[in-house]
């Protein structure tokens, strides 16, 4: 392992001639540097050097930057894979320190593999040195390192750890990559648990959000982090994978579009050469046109902008939309079925597959678990609004849920059909957008629905006019420029069939999934009208 370190080059980057003197000095001063440099770097700090005492010398060190020059033929171990049946084993291992401890000639560290831990021990001994051992000592925590050491069964459970019945005692520790000394936060800090009485609890020390957005890089690390994006990514594995095997086909959509998807203001404008253009606020007219090319059925996962000035908890200017369109032969229902069904499919699946990472974020925040029914549960909208009312809630038929009666709804129902999922059907027309088809046996309700998570929408949908006729009244209506969306008209004027969807929002099913409380915690590099970086 010793041949993979070189010297730090030294140049004195003088010309001149010296003296024999001056010239015997300065190579005392280069050979003492290239001792120096095998064990010590910017972020290091060690006081003792590698000479030909030190019975570890070629076993630890700083490794010279990995520029791709050579191909090494070492095996390495994931830390998840290192149990008792590897007892008496040496391994390899690249990892990131999470912490250590020195206590007389042993130095006990923790290191980390997203997140999956061990404890590594280095102690003086007939093979190991008092200069290794220190060395071990002043590493920066996050620094990633090579570590070849002996697998070791535990007389007592390591509860600090994932790998609880197992050690590595130390052979050889190389840094790879150098973590800077001083951190802006520490992952043990904002690993901590969040309790219900953290506000009274001056011993328990948090990290804030924004400082925790603001480096988050570091704040990914964290074991909850690791599995609520290993959540998120299984989420829109499964959403393609139930749609696949129902017949749906995948698309891409335009996120540069010459008129506001939802015919509203809250768009992003951009300079698009001479003229202007908007960032999509969904993919909806092109899954419709798609529908009337005769793909019968199409999802798409993608990003989606809203230019509206919520600072919410859930509520995020750039968001990853998870869109769906489908044709059917005479009721909207059909479409709804098998949107309930990918739902029930999907928490079915993190349920039964995804336990380990559900657990994760458990140990640091306390929810309870998400419930649903299956088949899902289905209320027409005039229902809700009798069960707010019989709670006191003074709320039209006519109107829209406010997001605090939206809560208490979900409330209410939870505690009357114990579930956290369903669905509400027959929403005011008023309330929905143009494209909606109104219900023909009503005068105020519409073919439109909102599925929710624990009180919070996740899903809005509706069976759309496919007549461009009527399409062209219902746009005139509500007062949208019809000459901006000839296009999307006009791909009706051709035979399209009835069809339906609706567009779910990848980060709020993640949040209400979780139980978490903010919508940032499923972003990896969350955009709210106050953040656009990092």
């Amino acid at each position: 392992m010793g041949s993979n370190t070189r010297p730090i080059n030294i140049s004195n980057g003088d010309e001149n001639v010296k003296s024999k003197n001056q010239l015997k000095k300065e190579e005392k001063q280069l050979a003492k540097a290239e001792k120096k440099g095998q064990i010590k770097a910017q972020n290091v700090s060690v006081d003792v050097e590698q000479d030909i005492s030190d019975i570890s010398k070629g076993k630890y060190g700083i490794l010279a930057m990995i520029q791709s020059s050579e191909i090494s033929s070492k095996t390495f171990v994931d830390i998840k894979n290192l149990t008792t049946a590897l007892a008496n084993n040496s391994v390899w291992l690249r990892c990131r320190l999470h912490t250590s401890r020195a206590k007389g000639k042993q130095c006990f560290m923790v290191v980390r593999q997203q997140q999956w831990s061990v404890q590594i021990l280095s102690v003086v001994s007939d093979t190991i040195s008092k200069q290794f051992v220190k060395f071990c000592s002043n590493i920066s925590k996050e620094s990633i390192m090579d570590i070849k050491g002996k697998v070791m069964i535990t007389p007592s459970q390591i509860d600090s750890c994932t790998q609880k019945d197992v050690e590595l005692h130390v052979e050889e520790l190389w840094v790879v990559s150098q973590a800077a000394n001083q951190l802006p936060l520490l992952i043990e800090d904002a690993s901590r648990p969040v309790k219900a009485d953290d506000d009274q609890d001056g011993l328990n020390i948090k990290v804030n959000q924004d400082t925790r957005l603001d480096n988050r890089v570091i704040d990914l690390r964290t074991p909850a982090n690791q599995a609520i994006f290993r959540l998120e990514a299984a989420v829109c594995k499964l959403f393609r994978d139930i749609l696949t095997d129902k017949g749906f086909v995948e698309i891409h959509t335009p996120k540069l579009i010459n008129a506001p998807s939802e015919g509203g203001a809250n768009v992003f404008t951009v300079s698009y050469f001479k003229g202007s253009a908007y960032l999509a606020q969904s993919p909806q007219f092109y899954k419709q046109m798609a529908i009337a090319a005769d793909f019968d059925k199409v999802f798409t996962v993608g990003a989606v902008f809203r230019a509206e000035d919520s600072n919410t908890h859930r509520h995020l200017t750039e968001f990853v939309g998870l869109d769906m369109e489908m044709a059917f032969k005479y009721h909207y229902h059909e479409v709804v079925d098998v949107i309930g069904s990918t739902f029930t499919q999907m928490f079915k699946g993190l349920r039964d597959n995804y336990k380990k990472e559900i657990d994760d974020v458990c140990q640091q925040y306390q929810v309870e678990p998400f419930k649903f029914l299956d088949p899902p549960l289905k209320l027409e909208f005039p229902t809700a609004i009798n069960m707010l009312r019989e709670a006191g809630i003074d709320v039209g038929y006519e109107d829209d849920l406010s997001t605090p009666n939206e809560k208490l709804l979900g409330r209410l129902i939870k505690a009357k059909y114990d579930t956290d999922f369903y669905i509400l059907d027959k929403y005011p027309l008023a309330v929905r957008p143009f494209y909606t088809m109104p219900d023909p046996d009503s005068e105020i309700a519409s073919n439109s629905y909102d599925m929710f998570m624990r009180g919070e929408e996740i899903l809005s949908g509706a069976q759309r006019i496919h007549d461009p006729n009527y399409l062209t009244e219902r746009v005139k209506h509500h007062g949208v420029d019809v000459g901006k969306i000839a296009a999307y008209i006009d791909a009706f004027r051709y035979g399209c069939p009835p069809h339906a969807g609706g567009g779910i929002g990848l980060e709020r099913v993640v949040m209400l999934y979780l139980g978490l409380d903010n919508i940032r915690k499923t972003s990896m590099f969350p955009r709210d009208p106050k953040r656009l970086t990092p």
